[in-house]
């Protein structure tokens, strides 16, 4: 599912077959990426039926088929770090509403499927599959968010799993799974922001930071060409919808506002990042920014963006999570519109 709180699903299609078989697996397990309807995690599976407003989050963000996918990576990433898992028919691999963290939770996995059949829930009611090829999860591991569905097991399986420990190992290995993943993100994202438009959002404004903490921050700017935070007293202008993005932005001290159409929809404050989408995919920018109090902001490049994902996973990490974030928070803002 690359998944959020209503697990986003993707399903990649056409098919690439498998170079060898992984880890033991069937040569017959193939991947394939066919991006159907999503919860607010990124999920790869089929068509959900929508119905109540979990359901309603995954067509917020109903996506075309990504360019962006490359199955070999997704299996190399999974095969550099993961364990081999059998799941027997009638198994539940995770359970909605499950979190992903805390004192009596199993520890989030994301999974890649290599043989089988794995059916999506909402209520009991089955809304969608994940075929052989599909990753599914990922939200609960990159974003920490609970799960917004429960997959099980529809006829015997075999997964390659990533706990956090292990998908922090793998990102050491193969970063560039990273750019691929928030290149798949960032598309998702942008379809949110063409959905809310003109709309006036139905919610407060979501709020984001903390995705670096202050240590985070401080070995940021040393990796930097150019270390020194820029000021922006309030009310300026930072970016603006359909210009060209050459920088993302990193809140240092202060508190930025994220506006679509007129209207704020998202809040970002200290640790927080933003204007990572116009790196990431070079198109122009979906939202607008302004200093809502005097700010700090740490600008990035699309050469220092792409070294720091390269060269530092923890960067990569943090970026994966805080897009992810505004995923699912601007997802659960289209489907309170159309809901």
């Amino acid at each position: 599912m690359l998944s959020t709180r209503a697990e986003a699903v993707y399903a990649f299609a056409p098919f690439y077959p498998l170079a060898a078989s992984p880890c033991g697996a069937s040569p017959a397990a193939e991947l394939r990426i066919k991006i159907s309807l999503s919860m607010d995690d990124l999920d790869f599976s089929a068509k959900p039926t929508p119905r109540p407003e979990a359901v309603a989050r995954a067509a917020a963000q109903v996506a075309v088929p990504s360019p962006h996918y490359q199955p070999a990576l997704a299996l190399e990433f999974f095969r550099s770090a993961g364990s081999m898992e059998d799941k027997p028919a009638g198994k539940p691999i995770f359970s909605e509403n499950e979190k992903a963290g805390g004192l009596f939770s199993k520890g989030a996995k994301m999974y890649l499927l290599l043989e089988g059949e794995i059916g999506l829930m909402i209520k009991n009611k089955f809304f969608g599959v994940v075929k052989p090829g599909d990753v599914f999860g990922e939200l609960a591991v990159i974003a920490g968010l609970p799960r917004s569905a429960t997959a099980m097991a529809k006829i015997n399986c075999r997964v390659l799993s990533l706990d956090e420990k292990q998908f922090h190992a793998a990102l050491e290995k193969k970063p560039e799974f990273a750019l691929m993943l928030m290149s798949i993100m960032v598309q998702r994202l942008r379809q949110s922001i063409v959905k809310l438009g003109n709309a006036r959002p139905a919610a407060a404004p979501a709020e984001r930071g903390d995705i670096l903490d202050r240590k985070a921050l401080t070995e940021l700017q040393h990796q930097l060409a150019t270390p020194e935070a820029a000021s922006f007293p309030a009310g300026k202008v930072i970016m603006s919808a359909g210009a060209v993005g050459a920088f993302m932005y990193v809140v240092v001290e202060g508190r930025v506002a994220i506006s679509v159409g007129g209207s704020v929809v998202e809040r970002v404050g200290t640790g927080g990042m933003f204007g990572e989408m116009a790196l990431v995919d070079r198109s122009a920018r979906a939202a607008s920014a302004s200093a809502e109090t005097d700010c700090k902001l740490l600008a990035i490049n699309r050469t220092d963006f792409l070294e720091l994902v390269k060269s530092k996973p923890a960067f990569g990490a943090s970026l994966l999570k805080s897009i992810a974030v505004r995923m699912h928070q601007l997802a659960q803002q289209v489907a309170q519109l159309q809901s």
